[in-house]
């Protein structure tokens, strides 16, 4: 993890883990898009998810198609 993101999470913008990896990373943003989440979009954004990488974790289709507009 890069010093600005280990800022960020330390400064608590996102209070809900100290440490967190990449994949660590993609499997809470799957948990999120199925319960709904709205804070989602700071994390996919936080780690540059592609739509790629959401899919092959598990993520729906439609979960993917939803958050288009910020994946790359």
């Amino acid at each position: 993890m890069g010093k600005a993101k280990k800022r960020s999470l330390h400064l608590g913008i996102n209070n809900r883990f100290d440490k967190l990896s990449r994949n660590e990373a993609v499997l809470h943003v799957i948990d999120m898009l199925k319960s709904g989440d709205k804070d989602v979009y700071g994390l996919v954004t936080l780690f540059g998810f592609t739509a790629e990488e959401l899919l092959e974790a598990g993520a729906s289709y439609e979960d993917v198609k939803v958050l288009g507009g910020i994946l790359d």
